[in-house]
């Protein structure tokens, strides 16, 4: 079941307000000793992390599906960088991390226990066969916190950011679940940064249209470091961002704040000598055949870009384009200039399950 942004928070009675959780959504299907973890789009989870099945074999009921985030925690809240690390070809690795960054189970909805179907059962009841069903679970099994008092939702948006949380869900209490349909509603945080834009990629389909922006901020070392893409636009604008950038492109990767990384026209480029720096082209762990090389831009061009989060230095999610800032001066796209919130226990978030 899937959600729909909003910029507010909706009000009504008949609400549920829930943490939104920063992980990897994951289903769980137990049938006694058979357990199986899935992604969204039904990608297998279970061999990444087998120190969770093996304590959810100890914690969950029998047989049953639980909807829930595989999450791990670290000293300053959620740590996404590190999850994705579990996902590892390698079987030696996988459990050399399960045991270093061990991972921790969110539930948020109980859709079949034993032969019963809940799909169809109203939200508000599930919720409660759901804190019934784990009660007590503890350990690294957890339901997650929900409140129907909208000053609450209002508090945890901006206090538990600071854990990791990128804000709140809505769900009504006689919602059914309804799998790939939006019937949620998520309220995610937003802000706006001026960054670098000093590359692009082309657009998987091809004619001649820009598919995304490369951005970048200067760290207090005063290298350029890659933290994340912008990529909301309409296929005309891409055309025109074509034109508008041909006389920033430069061939290859000389002089470039971001050398030794990937390019469209030198796939070997050689390794940078800063090794703090973070370029773009890193390999995805979803998709090891997605292209990542890119088109070095002259770093002389500002956009403002709106966001919803930082993810260590890096934007957690991909960004949206507002404007050019022609007036900006690239070197003034600093690290400094984004909003931080300061860090707070998840024991806090925990301790309001119930």
């Amino acid at each position: 079941m899937l959600a729909k942004a909003s910029k507010t928070l909706p009000e009504g009675d008949d609400l549920f307000y829930e943490p939104k959780w920063d992980g990897f959504r994951c289903i769980v299907f137990r049938d006694g000793d058979e357990i199986e973890l899935g992604s969204r789009n039904e990608r297998p989870l279970t061999r990444y992390f087998p120190e969770l099945v093996a304590e959810l074999a100890e914690r969950i009921p029998n047989r049953c599906v639980l909807d829930g985030e595989i999450v791990i925690v670290g000293p300053s809240g959620l740590d996404f960088d590190a999850l994705l690390q579990r996902i590892h070809p390698a079987a030696s690795r996988v459990l050399r991390l399960a045991a270093e960054t061990p991972a921790s189970f969110v539930a948020f909805d109980l859709l079949a226990i034993d032969d019963e179907d809940l799909r169809r059962v109203p939200f508000a009841s599930r919720r409660e066969r759901l804190v019934a069903a784990l009660l007590d679970a503890g350990g690294p099994v957890h339901v997650t916190p929900a409140t129907q008092v909208l000053e609450t939702a209002k508090e945890w948006f901006s206090h538990f950011e600071g854990a990791g949380l990128d804000g709140v869900v809505v769900k009504g209490g006689s919602l059914e679940y309804h799998e790939d349909k939006r019937v949620m509603t998520k309220v995610k945080h937003e802000r706006t940064a001026d960054c670098v834009v000093a590359g692009f990629r082309w657009h998987k389909n091809g004619g001649g249209r820009v598919g995304s922006l490369l951005l970048g901020l200067y760290d207090d070392t005063g290298r350029l470091q890659h933290v994340g893409v912008t990529s909301s636009f309409t296929d005309a604008r891409r055309l025109e961002l074509a034109e508008e950038l041909e006389p920033y492109r430069v061939p290859g990767l000389e002089g470039h704040p971001w050398r030794g990384a990937p390019t469209s026209t030198d796939e070997a480029a050689p390794a940078g000598e800063d090794t703090g720096s973070r370029v773009p082209g890193t390999q995805s762990r979803w998709n090891a055949g997605k292209d990542l090389s890119f088109e070095a831009l002259r770093p002389e061009l500002v956009c403002e870009v709106a966001y919803d989060h930082l993810q260590g230095d890096r934007f957690r999610h991909a960004t949206t384009f507002r404007r050019w800032r022609p007036e900006r001066e690239p070197a003034s796209c600093r690290y400094d200039q984004l909003e931080t919130v300061v860090p707070v226990e998840l024991a806090d978030i925990f301790g309001s399950v119930g």
